[in-house]
């Protein structure tokens, strides 16, 4: 190389840009990664049979095609997955932030030495955020708090300032993160905002970049494109060039439940996508079919690819995979279901890949929840003390004869019930436990003589035979004494936590 003749050298340099515009569709424009080659083989002294990159930006897009043979296992379709997480900045959005900050040189908004102010979820922040170290701007984002500590973590490592506001505030509350970047953008000289939900270059970075790099790696065989939406820039931008090629394209949007595009609002714990009011950057003209996903199946279907297919996915992954399996599950060998994974899972190490998290939030079963809580009470029949399984004391029964049954069974609490004859529910009317009535004998010496409706507690909570032991758990966390199991309508026994402690540490727990 090092004796090679200057003419010789253009020559292959410009030989390697020559091919790399050769793979790139005839239209649109070239995408980044083809204008970066043709700049390249253009500088002088560039050698072709080196591929080096001058700028991480110019690393942005052409991120592979992947089939998802594993978690499309049974299906008669190609089901590919475009996979956006291998962009420098971890995220479909690294192709927004450039074209953004760019499209702002280019117009006067944004200067040397000016400030980048956002309200992100993240993926949009970390793909500004990058931009902006290299072009060397200042960063503020403003981020909902429900977003996790690692995407907080991330851009501060990249230089940026976060500012945290409440998600449980609607949009138009001066404290809701857009409406606090608006502030911050009015009150920094030289500030500008992207503002990805109005921004039409959002959209169109995909439909120069995403929608051609689909359309040239499938071989124009792409029938059906599925995507989770937030800001709409990706469905619209990449199902627009799509449906310009091929009219039959099927563009398929998948939705959190809890989001305005497919039904009533709501909280929801998936992040980055679904909205609580209609953005300017989604046409939904473009849109053709919406899946309505819930958080509990994203975030296991995103384990489910982190798993099977080795891919560490996002939650909105998750979102994405389970809405193409859905649509794919009625389509035959003829066609191709391209999924668009949007961002990958090392922002979610605390969410949804910490198990305690997700069994907090009822995504995954805690131990022992294929243990029912009827099998305790089997258990505690077979192998503990000849106790009946429900003793109760009635309303008007003295409180120093409920001692005494108390004190005849060795146990600690009982329900009341109205009537010594009981068989529902209803006839439950409150509970006594040795520490009440302690107190209220030892404080008023006549209490032994009253009757217990004066001196008793709330009723114990009910658990049902049939459900797992973790909800009888989750009673006896908040502060119950005991729990009243009920087979539908009728209470057959009491259940106390030295009950449980004895069956789990004998490693009953399933």
């Amino acid at each position: 190389m090092a004796g090679r003749k200057p003419a010789t050298r253009d020559f292959f340099a410009l030989s390697g840009a020559f091919f790399a515009l050769s793979r790139a569709p005839s239209t649109p424009p070239p995408v980044p990664a083809v204008r970066a080659a043709v700049a390249r083989g253009r500088r002088a002294g560039h050698d072709a049979c080196m591929d080096i990159y001058d700028s991480l930006i110019d690393a942005i897009g052409r991120t592979p095609m992947l089939r998802l043979s594993r978690v499309g296992s049974g299906l008669a379709c190609d089901l590919l997955g475009k996979l956006e997480m291998l962009n420098p900045g971890g995220s479909v959005k690294d192709r927004i932030g450039v074209t953004m900050i760019e499209a702002a040189e280019r117009e006067g908004l944004l200067r040397p030495g000016g400030t980048i102010v956002e309200p992100t979820s993240g993926n949009t922040g970390a793909g500004l955020a990058l931009a902006a170290a290299i072009k060397g701007y200042r960063c503020i984002f403003t981020m909902p708090d429900k977003m996790s500590q690692e995407k907080r973590a991330l851009l501060r490592a990249y230089g940026a300032e976060v500012v945290i506001t409440p998600t449980a505030v609607p949009p138009e509350s001066p404290e809701s993160y857009y409406r606090v970047a608006d502030r911050l953008t009015e009150e920094i000289p030289g500030a500008f905002q992207p503002n990805q939900y109005h921004n039409e270059h959002n959209p169109e970075a995909h439909y120069l970049t995403t929608g051609p790099e689909i359309w040239e790696q499938t071989g124009g065989r792409i029938t059906h494109l599925v995507a989770s939406v937030g800001t709409g820039g990706t469905i619209t931008g990449t199902g627009r060039y799509l449906k310009e090629r091929n009219p039959d394209i099927v563009v398929v949007g998948a939705d959190p439940e809890g989001s305005i595009f497919t039904g009533e609002v709501h909280p929801y714990l998936v992040e980055g996508i679904g909205k609580e009011s209609w953005p300017d950057t989604l046409d939904r003209d473009v849109v053709d079919v919406w899946v309505r996903v819930s958080d509990r199946d994203s975030f296991l279907t995103a384990r489910e690819l982190t798993r099977k297919e080795g891919l560490f996915a996002g939650g909105s992954c998750g979102t994405a995979l389970f809405a193409a399996r859905k649509v794919a599950a009625d389509l035959g060998p003829e066609h191709v279901v391209v999924v668009i994974l949007p961002d990958s899972g090392r922002n979610y190490l605390s969410k949804l890949y910490d198990d305690a998290w997700m069994i907090e939030h009822g995504f995954l079963e805690r131990p022992g929840t294929n243990v029912r809580i009827g099998d305790l009470v089997s258990d505690k029949r077979r192998h503990g003390p000849q106790v009946p399984d429900l003793v109760a004391v009635t309303a008007h029964e003295k409180v120093g004869k409920a001692i005494d049954i108390l004190q005849s069974y060795g146990i600690s609490q009982v329900p009341v019930v109205r009537e010594e004859s009981f068989d529902d529910l209803g006839d439950i009317v409150g509970s006594i436990h040795d520490r009440g009535l302690l107190d209220h004998v030892f404080r008023d010496r006549d209490a032994i003589g009253r009757d217990v409706v004066e001196v008793m507690d709330p009723p114990l909570p009910v658990v049902e035979a049939t459900a797992g032991i973790e909800d009888m758990f989750a009673d006896l966390s908040r502060g119950a004494e005991a729990v009243v199991v009920a087979d539908g309508p009728k209470p057959v026994a009491v259940l106390t936590r030295a009950d449980l402690l004895e069956f789990l540490s004998h490693g009953k727990n399933g």
